[in-house]
């Protein structure tokens, strides 16, 4: 149907958003309208460290999703190996950075963020991991400095929070059918990406015999 798509709301150093990301790739796969990535900026560019009960927290829910996704593993020599910033937007915008040079980066710059943070112990809060991200998934690394904290990239990722926030969408990841100006939210499945999918099919179905 025209002007239906499933939007992606996601930050890309969303621990629960790494741990959706093998349900949701098996899930673009299989479906059949356009999708939509929304940042959703889980917190503000600070140079603070973390507070210890910020790091308690993050590191209690890595756990739990180690608990409850088979297959999702962090690397916990990040708390160790680096300082933690309370701060995602600086990796928010390397997302639309990259997108700004090649819409097919989005993706991959999101995995290639993911695995910095998650598999190798590095600090996506900082921008010289974040270049080094860039150049791993074959950008233009200049560009990409300039455009990373340029007005343009920051100004599109807050008309993309505010976005979000007019949807009424506070946790991530998550996702919503758009048809006109109308949402239908799809309930997240971290195990069973069929099970996504026949909920959209089904809204779907109900949208067209509305």
């Amino acid at each position: 149907m025209q002007n239906m798509r499933l939007v992606y709301i996601h930050d890309p150093m969303c621990s629960w958003c790494y741990a959706f990301m093998p349900c949701w790739t098996a899930l673009q796969t299989e479906l059949s309208i356009a999708v939509q990535y929304l940042l959703g900026g889980l917190a503000f560019d600070t140079t603070e460290p973390m507070p210890l009960a910020t790091r308690k927290m993050v590191q209690q829910a890595w756990q739990q999703i180690e608990k409850t996704v088979p297959g999702i593993r962090f690397n916990f020599d990040f708390w160790q190996k680096n300082t933690p910033l309370r701060s995602t937007y600086p990796a928010c915008r390397a997302v639309l950075a990259a997108k700004k040079q090649d819409v097919t980066s989005e993706q991959r710059m999101i995995e290639a963020i993911q695995s910095a943070y998650y598999q190798k112990a590095r600090n996506p809060s900082l921008p010289e991991t974040l270049h080094e991200c860039a150049g791993e998934i074959g950008l233009d690394t200049n560009l990409f400095i300039k455009d990373l904290n340029s007005p343009c990239i920051r100004n599109e990722l807050l008309h993309e929070i505010q976005l979000v926030r007019t949807m009424k969408v506070y946790s991530f990841p998550s996702l919503l059918l758009k048809h006109g100006d109308k949402s239908f939210p799809i309930i997240v499945d971290y195990l069973d990406h069929q099970k996504m999918l026949r909920e959209i099919e089904e809204t779907v179905q109900t949208i067209k015999n509305a």
